[in-house]
Parts: structure tokens; sequence; C-alpha cells
């Protein structure tokens, strides 16, 4: 015969598995035991503090009209939190809830924590292949991914300049969470480490932990699975800096999604620090919770743009340098950097290829050698065709400096390398007018017309002219 708290907690789940959804239901009441039943209060263990806040913050309102159902108007709910000390349960009882909270004497308390602790007793580490050794977990971090490797531009300071001063003092700035977007290899990701790297070295007792978005959605599978849930949530809400990687590919996974938003709002409310990376900016994620998108622009969105060609050179310098090359050309550099003008991490690896293939056949590293491998292994390069690199070819024709060609002068050499380049930016690319004009010198779209009307009358009337500009055309697609 069943006890009589056991069946009044029955009548209880009864009632309420017709009102939540089930898989709620499976999650969150299941899992609690009845102890006991005295003078209208019954007594429940819930299997963890986390676990009995969120029974207050989701379901408070639906557990008191139950249990007063049940029990009458004086009926109330006690509940016993298994608090895990690392060896040894302790029960934690905490009078709650569904009455006046008259007792206040077990106020919540937070769970000592520490990732460093090895007992077989410790929160599971997700980032432990099970039957393996268990270590402390890693930062994750890759050590290359520094500051100090991480090329500053127009097209990046206000992200680099916000995520050094998240990494100097995390969780202490305005900047919380930090949501750093751009299109694909464009240095979000280098970003990233470079700000847990440099909050690690400046806060060495502080837990920083770099995951991508798919990993921690395989760690979160992985934990349903084996029932230990909550185990995965205490474990992130232990970091201090918490970077995730990618986190667009949350979109459609809507209980992976309410796990991270009681993670995120643990580690806010803590002063804890979170770094987000994203393709897009958060107004235009799809399939993702509004109030995780709300969230998301609680801090600071930055945003990595396309580097200019004085960036693209520096970034292939600095590989070099990294790399311990010291014969290649500056013009094999600018011929890279004018080559490839929207992703940098293609850029780097044509640069690791170029060194391979000389190191391997031991050929020189010439411009011939870098346009072999931009063929070979960087797809629509012939659509590619940047501004910069008809202004490059064009200005080298003429033996002149680019910047010769966004200056106000009427010196005849310079307008008509100027025309050439606005003729060849129209014909070679899909930009606007507006835009060739921009990068032109400043000037507007009705310049930029003029331009090509001059450069084509001439053509017809002068077998010279004609010929310098069929020779400039084949050294752009050359």
């Amino acid at each position: 015969m069943k006890k009589k708290h056991v069946e009044v907690w029955d009548r209880c789940l009864a009632v309420i598995k017709d009102i939540v959804h089930d898989q709620s239901f499976k999650t969150w009441f299941e899992p609690i035991k009845p102890l006991k039943l005295e003078e209208d209060v019954l007594t429940i263990q819930v299997p963890s503090h986390f676990f009995y806040e969120w029974l207050e913050e989701h379901y408070i309102t639906l557990l008191k009209k139950t249990i007063k159902k049940e029990l009458g108007a004086e009926g109330r709910i006690e509940y016993s939190i298994i608090m895990d000390d690392y060896g040894s349960q302790q029960p934690y009882a905490m009078r709650a809830l569904t009455g006046n909270r008259k007792d206040t004497q077990n106020p919540p308390v937070s769970m000592p924590l520490d990732l460093n602790r090895g007992t077989s007793k410790d929160i599971p580490n997700p980032f432990i292949i099970p039957g393996l050794k268990k270590i402390k977990i890693e930062s994750q971090l890759v050590p290359t991914y520094s500051f100090d490797n991480f090329i500053e531009g127009e097209c990046n300071r206000l992200a680099r300049t916000a995520g050094f001063a998240v990494a100097e003092n995390p969780g202490k700035t305005a900047f919380n969470p930090l949501f750093i977007y751009s299109s694909t290899g464009l240095g979000k990701t280098h970003l990233a480490h470079a700000i847990g790297l440099q909050a690690k070295n400046k806060n060495p007792e502080k837990t920083v932990l770099y995951v991508q978005t798919e990993q921690f959605v395989n760690q979160y599978t992985e934990s349903v699975r084996n029932n230990n849930r909550n185990d995965f949530i205490h474990f992130y809400q232990m970091i201090d800096v918490l970077i995730v990687d990618d986190i667009q590919f949350l979109a459609g996974k809507e209980s992976t999604q309410d796990t991270f938003f009681h993670i995120f709002n643990h580690l806010h409310q803590n002063s804890k620090q979170l770094i987000l990376t994203s393709d897009k900016p958060p107004v235009e994620l799809k399939g993702l919770e509004q109030r995780l998108l709300s969230r998301f622009k609680w801090g600071l969105s930055a945003d990595l743009g396309v580097p200019n060609i004085e960036t693209r050179i520096k970034i292939l310098k600095k590989k070099i340098e990294n790399e311990g090359i010291v014969d290649i050309k500056d013009d094999v550099v600018e011929y890279l950097a004018y080559s490839i003008t929207t992703n940098v991490r293609e850029m780097e690896g044509v640069l690791i290829s170029l060194i391979a293939q000389s190191t391997l056949n031991k050929k020189a590293i010439t411009i011939d050698l870098a346009r072999e491998i931009i063929d070979k292994f960087v797809k629509n390069t012939s659509h590619d065709i940047s501004i910069d690199y008809i202004q490059k070819i064009v200005c080298d024709y003429f033996g002149m400096s680019v910047d010769l060609i966004g200056r106000k002068t009427r010196k005849r050499e310079i307008v008509q390398a100027r025309q050439l380049a606005m003729f060849f930016s129209k014909k070679h690319t899909k930009l606007s007018l507006a835009t060739i004009g921009l990068q032109c010198g400043n000037k507007d779209h009705a310049t930029v017309l003029h331009a090509c009307k001059t450069v084509t009358n001439l053509m017809e009337t002068d077998k010279t002219f004609l010929k310098c500009v069929n020779e400039i055309d084949k050294r752009i697609h050359n």
C-alpha cells in the first residue's frame, strides 16, 4: 500500500501532467521524489539547487494551486535539495513556496563549484571522453590566435578595441555579451581566441572556455541521452569567460536554445563574460528565440569588415614573419593581396600553398608561381577582380604610385590613369558607378560615366592609346 505522501504527490502529478508538455513533465517533474507529509507540508526531493530555482521560476503557480487542491488552503511544499559536496551527499532542506514563504531560515545558497577538483563526485566534464582519465578542463584556445597576430585595420578596429577591453576586465565592461559577426574568413574566430588568451593571461585565476556551437549542441544531446542535463548546465554555469563560436548554428534547436538561455542568464547575472560570434548580426539571425536575440543585443555588436589592400598586405607580411620565410618579394605579396580580396583565410591558405610548392619543388617564389597557385586553389578568381587590383595594374603600367589616383590634380597622366581605372572597374566588376567613383578619387557616378566615354572615344581615334588599353586589359587577366 502506498504511503500517504506518495499518494498525494501522485495525484498532484496526474493534474500537472494534463497541463504541461510531455517533455517538460519528464524533465522537471518525473525526477522529483516525495519524502514525507507532515501537517499539510509535503516534502519533495529535487536533484539540484538549479532544479529548485527552475521550478520556482516557471512552475510555482501550478505547484501552489495543485498542492492546495490536495491539502487544502494551508497546504505547502518543503524542498529537500541534494547538494553534492564532492564526495558526500548532504540534503539541504528549504521550506518554500506555495504559502507566503514565511520560513526564511534557509535561503538559497550558491554551490561551491571548482573545475580543478578531480574526485569522482565532480560534475561531469563534457569535454572528457568517457573511459579516459579525467583531467582539468582545458580552455581550448589556440595559442597562435593572439592579439599580437591579429592585424588591426579600419575594418576591425571597433571589434578589436572592444575585445581587448573585455579581455582586460572580463564581465566588468558594458560589452557583455560581446557579439562579433562577419562573413566567413575575416577573423572573428581569431579575435575570439585572442580575447580568451588575453583574459586568461591577465586573470589566471579565471576559468576561460572556448567552444564551437556544434560541439555545445552535441554535448547537450549527450547529456539528455545520459540523463545528466542538469550537470551539463552546472558545468557551463561555472565558467568565468565563455566564448561560443558560430552561435547561428543554434537555429532550430529549441531545447538546446532553452538550455543556453538559462546558462546565459546565470553567467550574465553573475558578471561573467560572454563572447559570441556569428556570420550575421543578431537582427538578421533566423530560427532563434526572440528572448535569446534580445539578450544578444544587451552588450555590443561589432562587425569585422573586408580588409582594405593595406591591411591585407600587413596580414600577409605578418604570416610570412611567423612562418620564418625571408625570400618572398614585396611584388608577390602585393599580387596575392590584390588578387584575393574577400577572404583572409583563403589568402593565407594560398600563401601557405605557395611556400609549400616552392619548398617541395625547389622553385623560386614568383608572381608566376603565385598565379598558378591561385588559379588552382581559388575558385572564380576571374570574377573576383577588385578595384584595388585594377588600380595597381594601371599604375604599374604607367610607373606611378597608386596614391596618385586619389589626389586632386589636373595633371594629364594622373587624370588619364584614373579614367582608365574607372573604365576597367566598370568593365570587370559588378560594382555600381557610385562605388567605383568613391574608390577612384572620391568622384561621383557622373564622373565615372564621363571617364568611360572619354576612354571609349580615345580607343576609336588613337591607335597608340588603343594598344595601351589592350595591354593593360591583358595584364588584368594574367
